[in-house]
């Protein structure tokens, strides 16, 4: 079926087109009786679709693939990824579909991707669809994600297929559309290299410089270059997803995008007690992707891109490694960075503050949290106040108050700035018993506290009345909280 979109979106298959040994051809399973279940107008309007056509019966079939528009080449897209610190040569989209790129308002090429939409030749056994649960999960929070000023994929809409699909019971089928400046991941390039075709590899690299890193084609040396820039946009990322609590939960090197977006939300949460060891995966059996272990797996899913780039660096072995071992060295530096101003920031704290000055205090402010197992986004924000004299909100989060002014003093001696503060400490995150609320109840049948809870966390830093359980922790009778990734 063909679609030539009444609302005069031109698609392209560049990818498809550039990289075809990387893109299998395939369609997306039918659905006979779609029914929209969300659909983010803001973003449809910034892609240049009328939201009208989306809710109608053209445009849904476009939405999950069953109708594709002109210039569109949806395909599988091939790659490799460590799972878990264990090499798979060969993952891909097994239950996903790139259906092609279009050109934003602002002149961007975007992706428009599925996921759940059926099986693919890169399923391995699985029955490639997806569950109304994770797939509105990922929409929540990428769009809170994306409210927070983190860079992200985005969720365009979820699609219900009143279809049954069985996980640990039959649950229904939904289909996720989403949004990013590209698919490309750190396994694309494992793939490539794996596949020993070095000119694969240097189209990859030129088909992501092009897209992402224009500036690096400048460059003495580009695909240097290009790593370079992919290392520091991991580094500010990863520093602005610990600043927020918020741990990714999977974070294979097939889930780290080149473009420093967030990509692939499956079993992710948003932090509640601060706690650097906390995991909330169901299948992070060993914590290896707990929220402190962040930054230093990023590091490691950078270096296997180096070393899958190593003969685009320079022919000569020994010194692409000593090209490669420079560029990552950079990261820790990029990271340290850009985490010791975010929290500079969420203390109120000037940015020429020295250093040596305000690390100790962000060490101690964080080891009482850590003691007193203290909520971690609401104290940040509760912390404004007490920039304004307002000591009792944030003091009386702890077990023992007595453990907050002795720091507090030396705090509110370096004149902490609360305006700054309340623009960067949320005062709403999706908290995770929320989420589950509202997933819960989408799944029987009820949009309406997704709807709210959708509200609130896409503006989140204007605290308002009405809203206050958003901004409140999980009652006890939640209990310890387990994520799954959905298939």
């Amino acid at each position: 079926m063909s679609a030539t979109a009444a609302s005069t979106v031109a698609f392209e298959s560049r990818f498809a087109t550039e990289l075809p040994e990387m893109a299998i051809p395939w369609k997306a399973e039918v659905v006979p009786d779609p029914r929209l279940l969300v659909l983010n107008e803001p973003l449809a309007a910034e892609l240049g679709f009328d939201p009208e056509f989306l809710e109608g019966p053209e445009g849904l079939p476009l939405l999950i693939g069953n109708a594709v528009p002109d210039g569109a080449t949806p395909v599988a897209q091939a790659y490799s990824g460590h799972q878990f610190g264990w090499f798979a040569p060969r993952l891909g989209d097994g239950r996903a579909l790139l259906l092609g790129e279009i050109l934003d308002a602002d002149g961007r090429l975007r992706d428009v991707h599925l996921k759940g939409s059926g099986r693919t030749p890169f399923a391995r056994g699985g029955d490639g669809f997806a569950v109304v649960g994770p797939m509105l999960r990922e929409y929540v929070v990428s769009e809170a994600m994306h409210a927070l000023g983190i860079p992200t994929t985005r969720s365009l809409a979820v699609v219900a297929t009143e279809r049954s699909v069985q996980r640990e019971t039959a649950l229904p089928g939904a289909v996720l559309t989403r949004v990013a400046s590209s698919h490309l991941r750190v396994g694309s390039f494992q793939y490539a290299r794996v596949a020993g075709d070095i000119g694969l590899l240097r189209r990859l690299a030129d088909h992501a410089i092009a897209r992402h890193y224009p500036a690096a084609a400048e460059a003495d040396n580009p695909y240097l270059a290009m790593f370079e820039a992919v290392t520091a946009a991991q580094a500010s990322l990863v520093a602005q997803w610990m600043l927020v609590g918020f741990i990714h939960g999977v974070m294979n090197t097939d889930n780290m995008a080149i473009s420093g977006e967030t990509i692939d939300y499956g079993p992710c949460a948003f932090m509640d007690e601060f706690d650097p060891a906390a995991v909330y995966s169901s299948i992070d059996e060993n914590g290896r992707y707990a929220y402190a272990n962040q930054p230093v797996v990023a590091e490691w899913n950078l270096t296997r891109l180096a070393e899958a780039l190593l003969p685009l660096f320079d022919d000569d072995e020994e010194r692409a490694v000593a090209l490669a071992q420079d560029a990552l060295g950079a990261f820790r530096q990029q990271y340290s960075a850009a985490w010791l101003a975010g929290m500079k920031a969420k203390l109120g704290l000037d940015s020429s503050l020295a250093d040596d000055v305000a690390s100790p205090l962000i060490d101690e402010v964080l080891g009482i949290l850590q003691e007193g197992r203290v909520d971690y986004t609401s104290f940040f924000r509760r912390l404004g106040a007490a920039a304004r004299g307002k000591d009792e909100p944030a003091r009386n989060m702890f077990p023992e108050p007595d453990a907050f002014p002795a720091w507090a003093e030396r705090w509110q001696a370096l004149h902490p700035d609360a305006d700054m503060m309340d623009r960067v400490n949320p005062a709403y995150v999706p908290r995770n018993h929320l989420v589950e609320e509202a997933l819960d109840a989408a799944t029987d049948g009820d949009l309406e506290p997704l709807r709210r809870l959708l509200e609130v966390v896409t503006d989140p830093y204007n605290e308002r009345p009405g809203v206050e359980r958003y901004a409140a922790a999980a009652p006890e009778s939640f209990g310890p909280y387990r994520t799954f990734c959905g298939t």
